[in-house]
């Protein structure tokens, strides 16, 4: 029987390409959004993916989104948090707004969307939790405090719950992207990206979001067992960590 799987932000994006991935693997994939009706529905028609909506930093919406999902579907056993939202600004600039927007959805959303799954996980000694990190939580960057903040809060978390978790067959994962060529990165002007941005990724090229869509098909998967704390780095080598 297939394995049921979430993707937060799943209809746009890398999240896109991770919900394609998983079900041409064999998964019942549920694609979960926050905004966007219209790209949600084209996304829906073109896939046959089920789409919910609902906002992932929000405890109540979460629990309630999931236990819909597993109604629809039976019990989720793969998790790939990968929804994110940035609000980039200097520090000194920077806003409680800001601040707490980036934090809540990026990083409380972890919470959000485990803390539902993890028992009903447990019990059935098996899980895969697959969280979308970011280079700039590994590095930091100028102009994103918020951001690199709670991108490595993720990984802290990540271990944390792996470690909880290992001997209930549940493993608990990070993917690190650097850029990726998503339509918030190729909108950065083209001497923008040639001065700034691609002499300093060795491969010399952007990223594909399906690139990071195979690393969580490979994490997902029923033989990566022993696979658990970790972190993949996918960033053209960037950074090397």
């Amino acid at each position: 029987m297939a394995r049921v799987a979430i993707v937060t932000g799943g209809t746009r994006g890398i999240g896109e390409a991770i919900s394609k991935a998983l079900k041409a693997a064999g998964y019942k994939v549920a694609a979960i959004y926050s905004g966007n009706d219209e790209a949600a529905q084209k996304f829906k028609a073109a896939t046959g993916i089920p789409v919910y909506k609902w906002d992932v930093s929000s405890y109540d919406g979460c629990a309630a989104g999931i236990k819909q999902v597993e109604a629809d579907l039976g019990p989720v056993e793969v998790l790939v948090n990968n929804a994110g939202i940035t609000r980039d600004t200097m520090f000194h600039r920077m806003t409680p707004d800001h601040w707490n927007a980036v934090i809540n959805t990026n990083l409380n959303s972890l919470f959000n969307m485990c803390r539902p799954l993890i028992e009903g996980m447990r019990s059935r000694k098996f899980g895969r939790i697959i969280n979308i990190s970011s280079m700039n939580g590994q590095k930091g960057q100028v102009g994103q405090s918020n951001y690199s903040a709670a991108k490595a809060g993720e990984i802290g978390f990540s271990k944390a719950l792996a470690q909880e978790n290992a001997r209930s067959g549940i493993t608990v994962n990070v993917i690190c992207p650097g850029y990726i060529a998503t339509e918030m990165v190729k909108a950065v002007p083209q001497d923008v990206m040639d001065k700034a941005i691609l002499p300093h990724i060795p491969v010399g090229r952007l990223g594909e979001p399906d690139e990071i869509a195979r690393c969580v098909v490979f994490l997902a998967a029923d033989e990566s067992g022993f696979i658990t704390g970790s972190t993949l780095s996918a960033n053209g080598g960037q950074i090397m960590l």
